[in-house]
């Protein structure tokens, strides 16, 4: 028996040992491939698509390539790429690299195990970048303007004074169109060129009669497409050539030179140097720092209603001029009461036929304007405005960015982008709702109603071809309701009174923006909006500021005064609104605690205390664009629409106005402690 146990325990040993003797498993490879496809390469770059294969490829959550001039993989770059690697394919673009040099490229991926897998070795050379080709001067079949003026009988002519003089280099003989607005002349060059330098000289004894022409270049016969390619600033010696340098990087078959308003075209010499090329984008022509708006209407339609729409190709150039908003079908007409029916630099209403986000505007929508300012020799008494709304907590403030404006090829000076305010998403919020507006010029529009108090309102939404009889009664019935109980005997009342239709907040903000900021009109034109059937009426958004900061004779002085302005504004829409006002302010109490707290909250815990600072900031924004409009428009010694003085420089209009501002702030502070 114990030979037997001996022996079975033997066995049991022999098999334990048999097994510890077998090969280990061996660990299964995953199936999943990376591959490298799809390249191209420019000087500084190379492009391709890094892909992922098989069952596995989901146990990998990372992947990247590592990339260098040697086949040490080690020493190598590494770029990480978005996403993971089950997403299939992606495009990389390695960045920076030196031309004509190859470089080895490895793409990878990990797993969550953090075992990693690699391509094979790929290389791939940069291209050596080519030389610019040598710019000579151009020619080609001569352009422009059809009729010159014989100034020996002041008519039309086509044989003295021509265009062709600008291209015979001869100084002594010059073009003078018959118009004297609206005139050119130029090069149809066969083909695109990339326009390196441009050659002029003025008429002798007219030098100055190149000051803001514009040099453009097109690809279309009409120059609908036109972009600018140079801006002559100032006047340039006579009987010689002054040339200068350009820089856009698209090439164009036809250029010309756009002549300033009211000279004739008067220009001796003209030449255009460069090199045939398709070109790009890349690098595009901005008048100063501000983005530049270009108008091409069609058939280069001057823009002369506020009804009728020009279908027009707009671009805006930003960023330096490396980035190009292009539109075509484009609306535009002229917009505005007395910045359009009194002024020479005329405002203009954009309509975009998509939605559109210009400059990074917070709304993409399709309707957009351009402010022209024209009575504001600051430029920026709207821009501050609009900044005192946001420090003030307005629901909205419309978006507003200074660019300088071209239209037609003529320079027409600086300008705001600003949204229109309109009831729609990313501005006024009553997109559903109703948006109407308490306006003294509501008897020149369609939509509008007169409220029992005599009150003028225009109905800016719904649109007048799109409202209903239902929603036209309802907005006039709830107004009147809201004004007869704002002048009414109970009109703190919570139940009667004006705060069952009005919300406080809203309009003491509004008023705040307003009254501070010295706006003679602001009774003249209120925004109101209803968000739905059964909500109140909010007051905002702030708009039309070319008045305010001491800009109006009517009111000068305004930190002249004991109270708040709205109290002796010269141009109310009608005695009702400032009433109502008046009533809210000073006999509500709770109107006058909000009130109080409202502009602490903004002045002594806010922001507004350095709203002069932020002037500053604007003023050197608008340094170089302003330095081009008073070229444009020789105002500053000239009293404007309601300017109680010319100050004759902008540096000290806009020092007149952060004087103002100081001292607004001290006198509406005594304001609102002496209102408690």
């Amino acid at each position: 028996m114990k030979r037997l146990g001996f022996i079975f325990t033997a066995l049991l040993l022999s098999f334990a040992g048999c097994k510890e003797l077998q090969e280990p498993d061996t660990p299964k490879e995953p199936d999943m491939t990376l591959s490298i496809g799809n390249i191209s390469c420019d000087t500084g770059s190379i492009t391709f698509t890094l892909s992922a294969t098989g069952k596995d490829v989901h146990l990998f959550n990372r992947w990247g390539v590592t990339y260098g001039e040697t086949a040490d993989r080690d020493k190598g770059k590494v770029q990480n790429i978005d996403g993971v690697p089950s997403d299939g394919s992606c495009k990389v673009t390695l960045d920076g690299l030196t031309e004509n040099t190859t470089y080895h490229i490895w793409g990878w991926a990990y797993s969550k195990d953090g075992d990693r897998i690699w391509t094979a070795d790929f290389t791939k050379a940069t291209t050596a970048r080519k030389p610019d080709p040598t710019p000579s001067k151009l020619s080609g079949t001569i352009i422009g303007t059809a009729y010159s003026v014989d100034y020996s009988s002041g008519q039309k002519s086509t044989t003295v004074n021509t265009r062709h003089n600008v291209f015979d280099s001869d100084f002594e003989t010059y073009f003078a169109s018959y118009e004297r607005s609206g005139t050119w002349v130029g090069l149809d060059l066969g083909s695109k060129h990339i326009i390196t330098k441009i050659g002029y000289s003025p008429r002798i004894t007219q030098p100055h009669r190149v000051e803001l022409a514009l040099i453009e270049g097109a690809n279309k016969p009409d120059f609908s497409d036109a972009l600018p390619i140079y801006m002559i600033r100032q006047a340039a010696p006579e009987r010689k050539m002054t040339y200068n340098e350009t820089s856009c990087s698209r090439g164009f078959r036809y250029v010309r030179y756009v002549s300033p308003n009211d000279v004739r075209c008067n220009l001796a010499e003209l030449e255009f140097y460069g090199y045939e090329d398709e070109g790009d984008d890349s690098q595009l022509y901005q008048l100063t720092n501000l983005p530049t708006v270009i108008i091409n209407t069609e058939n280069a339609q001057e823009i002369v209603s506020k009804e009728n729409e020009i279908s027009s190709n707009v671009y805006i150039i930003s960023e330096n001029g490396t980035n190009l908003l292009s539109t075509s079908e484009t609306g535009v007409r002229g917009r505005g009461n007395a910045s359009w029916d009194q002024f020479p630099k005329k405002p203009y209403r954009l309509k975009f036929k998509s939605k559109q986000s210009p400059l990074g505007a917070p709304a993409s929508a399709k309707k957009w304007t351009l402010i022209s300012n024209y009575s504001d020799k600051s430029l920026m008494r709207n821009i501050l405005a609009f900044e005192a709304s946001r420090r003030f907590g307005q629901a909205y403030t419309p978006y507003c960015h200074p660019v300088d404006v071209i239209v037609n090829g003529e320079y027409r000076g600086c300008y705001q982008l600003c949204d229109q305010v309109e009831a729609a998403e990313g501005r006024v919020p009553a997109k559903d709702g109703y948006l109407i507006e308490i306006d003294a010029y509501a008897w020149k529009e369609v939509s509008a109603f007169w409220s029992w108090k005599g009150t003028p309102v225009t109905i800016k939404h719904p649109d007048e071809d799109d409202i209903t009889d239902a929603q036209r009664n309802h907005i006039e019935s709830f107004f009147n309701q809201m004004e007869t109980a704002a002048l009414g005997s109970d009109f703190t009342d919570p139940e009667k009174g004006y705060r069952k239709y009005l919300d406080l907040e809203s309009f003491l903000r509004n008023l705040l923006v307003g009254d501070f900021c010295g706006n003679t009109d602001l009774l003249w034109s209120v925004y109101m909006y209803k968000d739905a059937a059964d909500g109140k009426l909010y007051t905002g958004p702030t708009w039309d500021h070319d008045l305010s900061f001491d800009n109006d004779y009517r009111s000068h002085p305004i930190n002249n005064n004991n109270d708040f302005i709205f109290l002796t504004v010269p141009s109310p829409a009608s005695d009702a609104v400032r009433e109502m006002t008046r009533k809210i302010v000073k006999e509500d109490p709770q109107a006058k605690q909000m009130l109080a707290e409202l502009w602490t909250e903004a002045y002594e815990n806010g922001s507004l205390k350095t709203l002069p600072d932020y002037l500053d900031q604007t003023c050197l924004l608008l340094q170089a664009s302003q330095e081009l409009n008073f070229k444009r428009w020789k105002i500053l010694n000239q009293q404007v629409h309601m300017n109680f003085q010319a100050l004759g420089s902008y540096e000290a209009e806009v020092q007149f106005v952060k004087k103002c501002i100081e001292e607004r702030l001290v006198k509406f502070d005594q304001y609102v402690k002496n209102n408690q």
